[in-house]
This record gives C-alpha cells, structure tokens and sequence, in this order.
C-alpha cells in the first residue's frame, strides 16, 4: 500500500505524547491508525504478579518490539494486523487483541520508539514531547492512580527506581533522533497546527 505517512510521537511518561495524539485522531479520525508501543509489552505468564510487579517496564528489553516492527510493516503493505493489548492491571498482556486497519496516516507512540534502529527508520516524522520532569510525574501520578488501580506509593517507587533513571539513560537520549521537539505536546496549539497542516496536505495529495 502507497502512499502512507508514519509519525512517530515519543517523549517521557506523562509528557502528553497521548493528548498529542487524541488531538490528531479528534481531527482525523478514520484516516489514522494509532499503534502505541505500550500494546507490546512482552507477555509474562510464567511470572507470578508479585513478581510482574518487580520487572523494569522503562527499558528496551521490556518490548517485543520485533513485532511491533513486524505488523507496523504489514501496515505499511496494505494489511490489517492483530495487535496485542496489556492489561496495566495485572503487568502482563491480555488474551484479547485489537484488529488494525491499514489508513493513510500512522501515528506511532510511545517512550522509546526512537531507541530501536529498525523501528525509527519506518516513519516519516518524528516528533519529541520535552515536558517538564515535575508535570511528568504528576500526571504519572494521576493517572496510574486513577485509570491503573495503582496506589501512590508503587508509583513513586516505580519512579524513583526505573521510570527516572530509564528516561535519563534511553528516552531522553534518544530526542537527538527527533525531527521536531514540541514542548507541552497537544497542549502546543502552534504545533499541533502545524502537525495538521502537514497531514492534510498527505491526504490531499498536495506534499511539497
């Protein structure tokens, strides 16, 4: 299939990569695809949830990545895909899967799509939410809390121990990759016009 612009949106948790791309999808709507890295999260079912609690979820190795490489590419030839899902509740991914549709404009999300060679090359654009470190965790905060049943503490911790030193060691590194860096994400009203001038041109066929 021809013709389909990828825009990899990455950033630290809780930069607003996803307001960046609820924005897009509001304005878009079935012309996007949205494929988000956190759908890939390896499945651990030989690990008991005590100790799914214990992995490090901020580096490379936690993604199946591969696949995510894989479908984005059957995508990019015209197929529709079974994308994995995790369940945020249980550290481990779900039995169910979400059916991808191939459109005319992928928007690729997460923290470290920037960080795998293979996975970068495949888009078009590449975006880098810079948001504070202190707003970062904040909405970290509330919406662990409030949308993945976690309590205050195993998020703090979860921070202090991986989420920090991760983003410092990989996610922040990997903004030199960045076409454009957006501070504020959707909250960016210039940028986000801009972003939606550049889709529409795609759609119409009119790209200088």
């Amino acid at each position: 299939m021809e013709d389909i612009l990828v825009i990899g949106i990455a950033g630290g948790s809780g930069s607003g990569k996803t307001t960046l791309v609820k924005r897009l999808v509001e304005i878009f709507g079935d012309d996007v695809t949205v494929v988000s890295h956190d759908n890939y999260y390896k499945r651990h079912d030989e690990l008991t949830y005590e100790e799914r609690c214990l992995i490090n979820y901020d580096e490379p190795d936690a993604f199946d990545t591969a696949l995510m490489v894989y479908q984005l590419d059957c995508l990019l030839h015209g197929e529709a895909v079974e994308c994995p899902v995790y369940d945020y509740t249980v550290h481990n991914r779900s039995n169910e899967t979400i059916r991808m549709e191939p459109r005319r404009v992928i928007l690729v999300e997460g923290i470290l799509i920037f960080e795998n060679q293979q996975l970068r090359e495949l888009m078009d654009i590449r975006i880098f939410v810079d948001t504070d470190a202190d707003i970062r965790i904040c909405r970290r905060i509330r919406r662990d809390v409030r949308k993945r049943g976690r309590t205050l503490e195993s998020v703090i911790e979860q921070y202090q121990a991986t989420v920090k030193p991760m983003h410092e060691k990989y996610v922040e590194p990997s903004k030199k990759y960045a076409n454009l860096v957006v501070p504020e994400g959707g909250k960016n009203r210039v940028a986000l016009d801009m972003l939606v001038v550049r889709i529409r041109q795609h759609l119409a066929g009119t790209e200088v």
